[in-house]
């Protein structure tokens, strides 16, 4: 009986480690990176704004402050403002114009939504995953009702 015992505790032992080691760690990763994408896309929206600002404003030049880092301002003038460069990503850029910049914007934030949205589905498998593993040690432990975690 005592040796049943102690390979129950060592199951429990093992399930709670994957748990901690495992699942949660995974979780953390793709939550992570969802809140990456989240913010690429609101980088994205925002540019979106501010192009249609300028068009709006059809004015051929621009004066602005630029953050160089650590929050040092300079100011800008921008003698042109029918083209600009589009980060697309690894770090290359990309001069277009102002329609097609946003018709770029719209594309690529349609695929960025799409990624976070299987990174949420990714993330609630592994909160499955989770709660399947606390159900097995509940089993285990002889316990009756798992608590809800939300």
């Amino acid at each position: 009986m005592t040796s049943d015992r102690a390979k129950v505790e060592q199951k429990v032992l093992e399930y709670e480690n994957f748990i901690n080691e495992v699942l949660k760690k995974d979780l953390q990763k793709v939550l992570e990176q969802r809140d990456e994408v989240y913010e690429k896309i609101s980088q994205y929206l925002q540019l979106k704004n501010i192009i249609e600002r300028l068009q709006e404003s059809e004015s051929e030049e621009l004066k602005m402050q630029v953050d160089l880092g650590c929050n040092f301002y300079v100011e800008a003038k921008v003698p042109e403002t029918s083209k600009i460069f589009v980060a697309v990503g690894y770090g290359f850029f990309v001069e277009l114009t102002l329609p097609e910049a946003i018709r770029f914007i719209e594309k690529k934030t349609k695929q960025l939504t799409e990624h976070s949205e299987k990174l949420t589905k990714d993330s609630a498998k592994i909160k499955a995953n989770v709660r399947m593993v606390l159900e097995g040690l509940r089993e285990l432990q002889g316990l009756h009702d798992l608590p809800d975690h939300k």
